[in-house]
């Protein structure tokens, strides 16, 4: 099946907001996190939370990439993580395959990320976007936001 033609920032992120939300209520604690990853005006990645809450989106949408993620431009539905817990940091994921933007609709309100994960990427030389369809990513991860006290 063809991936959809998408030509907007806008469009890759509802884009990402669909992909999370086909796996709402499957990811246990975790938000269910879509990501997708744009190179030259082609989505080269993208993914979801995967049930149980891993691996997260961006570690999906990166192994669907391969090398094809450096130069490219990430739409994150929320912020990428910054802590190590189960698994490595999502940030440091992104920094180190070599996207150069990355659009974020929400800030995570977990204290463990809350703005860390967009500072890391800044800190590494990407241009950072926070707020695209920040809305529906509100609504999108309501009951995330709920628990850690949004």
């Amino acid at each position: 099946m063809p991936k959809p033609t998408l030509e907007t920032d806008e469009d890759y992120m509802r884009r990402a907001l669909k992909l999370g939300a086909a796996q709402s209520g499957r990811t246990a604690e975790n938000p269910a996190v879509g990501c997708v990853l744009v190179r030259d005006g082609e989505i080269v990645g993208e993914g979801a939370t995967q049930d149980g809450g891993r691996p997260h989106a961006e570690t999906v949408a990166l192994q669907v990439a391969g090398g094809q993620a450096r130069g490219a431009t990430a739409y994150v539905t929320l912020e990428p993580c910054s802590h190590y817990g189960q698994t490595a940091p999502c940030a440091n994921a992104l920094i180190e395959a070599g996207i150069t933007r990355c659009f974020i609709a929400v800030v995570d309100p977990d204290p463990r990320v809350n703005w860390r994960g967009a500072a890391l990427l800044q800190e590494a030389g990407i241009d950072v976007r926070v707020g695209l369809c920040e809305r529906e990513a509100l609504e999108a991860h309501a009951a995330f936001f709920a628990r850690v006290g949004r």
